[in-house]
This record gives structure tokens, sequence and C-alpha cells, in this order.
């Protein structure tokens, strides 16, 4: 994944970090510790992201003749 998008609220001990595929623009929501570093928060929200690409390629994925799901 070339890019992702972050947006970070910070709600008292609590951070909502929303990461955003540019290209589908398709967005997770995770939620974190406000006291763990942005790197790590961004690392999780970014798996969460790329865990989602993957599930809907793989329903969305093409079948060929004979394949069954």
């Amino acid at each position: 994944m070339p890019e992702v998008l972050f947006e970070m609220q910070y709600v008292g001990r609590v951070v909502r970090v929303t990461a955003i595929d540019p290209m589908t623009g398709i967005e997770v929501v995770s939620v974190g510790d406000a006291e763990r570093g942005v790197e790590a928060l961004k690392r999780v929200a970014a798996r969460k992201l790329m865990y989602v690409l993957r599930r809907r390629a793989e329903k969305s994925g093409p079948k060929g003749k004979g394949e069954t799901a």
C-alpha cells in the first residue's frame, strides 16, 4: 500500500485513529491509549486497513469457470 491517510482525534486518554486508503476511499477506525506513541497507533490502524482491503479483494476477486467460492 503506497499511501495511507491518517486522522487522529484525542479524547482524554483515548485516541481515535482513522486510516484511509486514498485510492478506494475505504476507511477504518482504531481506538488506542493516548500514552502510546503516534507511530504505534498509526501502525495498528494501517494493519487493520490492510486487513479490510485484503478481505474485500478476496470477496470480490475474479472467479474463473469451474471455480467455487
